[in-house]
């Protein structure tokens, strides 16, 4: 489990990684500032001398019999077979987009697959939706793809390509 975090000033002296390495992150979420409601909470709770000891009152949540037994759950999730095809297709138009100038790869498909599954278990359903893909989609693919030259120079990102696509796929029903 790796945790990556960019800050888009701090780029010198620091690279983009390759393609097949951002290939292996599940998901790229991207975060905005903070409210000013809370940014004074983050002063407050930073401000205290004993903020280092809340660290000690963190407790596991979980240990690694209660991990397999959720990871068996989603396991067991069902998929209907258009489903399949829904998530291929979507990925497949991330080859074949005049948009994209790379398209995402096979490994953007299980990714979506599995994120589906996991979100469909948390929401305690045993089968993934249309709309679970949906949702997980964006995450999973925004940095999987390259935008066209033409697309970046007019200043189209990848969540406007992506929710493009997903539009102009066919919803299974």
């Amino acid at each position: 489990f790796v945790v990556g975090t960019q800050n888009p000033v701090e780029h010198e002296g620091t690279y983009r990684l390759p393609e097949a390495q951002t290939d292996r992150f599940l998901f790229r979420i991207k975060m905005e500032f903070p409210s000013i409601e809370e940014e004074e909470i983050i002063m407050k709770r930073f401000n205290k001398e004993d903020y280092k000891d809340m660290l000690q009152q963190v407790k596991p949540v979980i240990d690694a019999e209660g991990l397999k037994a959720i990871c068996q759950t989603i396991d067991n999730v069902h998929v209907e077979d258009q489903l399949f095809t829904y998530i291929a297709r979507i990925v497949h138009e991330t080859r074949n987009s005049a948009d994209i100038f790379l398209g995402a790869s096979p490994r953007a498909s299980l990714a979506v697959l599995k994120a589906s599954k996991a979100l469909a278990a948390f929401n305690g359903r045993d089968f993934i939706t249309p709309e679970d893909i949906q949702y997980i989609v964006p995450h999973a693919l925004n940095h999987r793809i390259i935008p066209s030259p033409e697309k970046e120079i007019e200043g189209i990102t990848t969540e406007e390509i992506i929710t493009s696509i997903m539009h102009n796929v066919q919803i299974p029903r």
